[in-house]
Order: structure tokens, then C-alpha cells, then sequence
């Protein structure tokens, strides 16, 4: 990523537009805009941006395809800024290859505070783990497969390891619940979601310090998980 952040902004409304576009300008970011699915394409190519920020209810093409079109070729972050508030909206999105959903109307400062996660994560980062990870008092150990909290190994079971690496693995990530059950469990179990909350809150009992208030584990009302560090 350049030292000046390069996001590409494909919204159709142009007040909305031009609003996101000189907040995030005023913030140092360079901003590219599109009005429409296909000017976002061929803007993509052209900049290669460090993120995208994408409205879904583009006048030429559902957004839905266009990232999935975009994951193709590009990892970096997705942002997605859509009156559409229904969870299903949101999980389809995040299924697709967004890592972010903030529906309008939406507050300048929620909107910078997303980015800003966002940018701080090298596209690369998503798809290789370092042999360590570290957040509050916990390590993983990946190579040995141990976590431990203040020096002390704790004891997790393989579903419970395999759920906090996917986890820790994407981090500021919104991971559905479909994401999560096809990944840990398969197929079968899509849509168990009571059966994700209860190994969730398990794994909350061993690695947050106050688990009914989790700092690491967060709830995404309707939506998922989201991992922070």
C-alpha cells in the first residue's frame, strides 16, 4: 500500500458521492469515483486501490456480482455503504467477499473509524498466518497448535481452536454465521446457528477476561462474528 491510501468509491447517488468522497479526501486519502458498476471496473483496473468502498444499488449491475467479479483478481478490503438494512442483504454482501457493512444513513466518524481498520490490513495478510498471534493476553501458537493466556496454556477443544483461528485469521473481519458453521463443521450444519453460539460462548469462557462483556469476540446482531485484536 502507498503512503497516500488510494480508495475507490462506487456510488451512484451523487450528493452521497461527493459527501464520502471530501470527507475522506479532508482525511489525506486519495479518492477515485465512480458513478456506476461498469466505471468502478474499469477505475479498478486502472488504480488498483488500497480499498473499495461499494454501494450495492448500482443503476447498471447488482453490487453482489460486481464483488464477486472483483475477488476474483483482488483482495483488498471491501466496504460496503447500502440502504439496504434486511440481515439478509448484509450476509449475502459479506458471503460474497466484502469485509465491512455500514448502512446508511451512517455517521462521518463511524465511516472513518471503518476505514481505518480496513487500511490497516495488507491484502496479503488474509491469506497466510504468521506463526504467532497475539491479542490482549493470549497468544496461538500456530506452528504447535498451543494457546495460552498470561504465559499459562489453556486447554481448547479442536472445534473450539479451529473456530479461534478462523477467527483470529480475519481480523476486524465480519465472518457470517453460514461462513463459520461451512467451514468449521460443513455443510450439514449451515444452518445451526444455536449450535455456533454455544461453542462460541465456551471459547469466550477460556479466552475473555470478563465473557459476558467479550473484547475479542464480538457479536454482529442477526449477521455473525468479528474478531478483534
Amino acid at each position: 500500500m502507498s503512503d497516500t491510501p488510494t480508495i475507490l468509491l462506487v456510488e451512484d447517488d451523487r450528493q452521497i458521492r461527493e459527501l464520502v468522497a471530501a470527507t475522506l479526501e479532508g482525511e489525506g486519502y486519495a479518492v477515485v469515483e465512480a458513478g456506476s458498476a461498469a466505471e468502478g471496473a474499469v477505475k479498478a483496473g486502472a488504480c488498483r486501490p488500497d480499498l473499495l468502498i461499494l454501494d450495492l444499488g448500482l443503476p447498471d449491475r447488482n453490487g453482489i456480482n460486481f464483488i464477486r467479479d472483483y475477488r476474483i483478481w483482488s483482495s483488498v478490503p471491501i466496504l460496503i455503504l447500502s440502504a439496504r438494512t434486511q440481515e439478509i442483504s448484509k450476509i449475502t454482501a459479506l458471503e460474497a467477499g466484502a469485509d465491512d457493512y455500514l448502512t446508511k444513513p451512517f455517521g462521518v466518524a463511524e465511516l472513518l473509524e471503518r476505514v481505518c481498520a480496513l487500511l490497516k490490513r495488507a491484502p496479503a495478510e488474509r491469506d497466510q498466518l504468521g506463526p504467532t498471534i497475539d491479542f490482549g493476553d493470549c497468544r496461538i501458537d500456530c506452528v504447535h497448535r498451543v494457546v495460552s493466556r498470561a504465559g499459562e496454556p489453556l486447554h481448547l477443544t479442536d472445534i473450539q481452536y479451529r473456530l479461534l483461528i478462523l477467527l483470529a485469521s480475519n481480523p476486524g473481519r465480519v465472518l457470517t454465521h453460514r461462513q463459520l458453521l461451512l467451514q468449521i463443521w460443513g455443510s450439514h450444519a449451515v444452518e445451526n446457528n444455536q449450535y455456533l453460539r454455544v461453542h462460541v460462548g465456551h471459547l469466550r469462557q477460556k479466552i475473555e477476561r470478563v465473557p459476558a462483556q467479550p473484547r475479542h469476540i464480538l457479536t454482529e446482531i442477526g449477521v455473525g462474528y468479528r474478531f478483534q485484536p
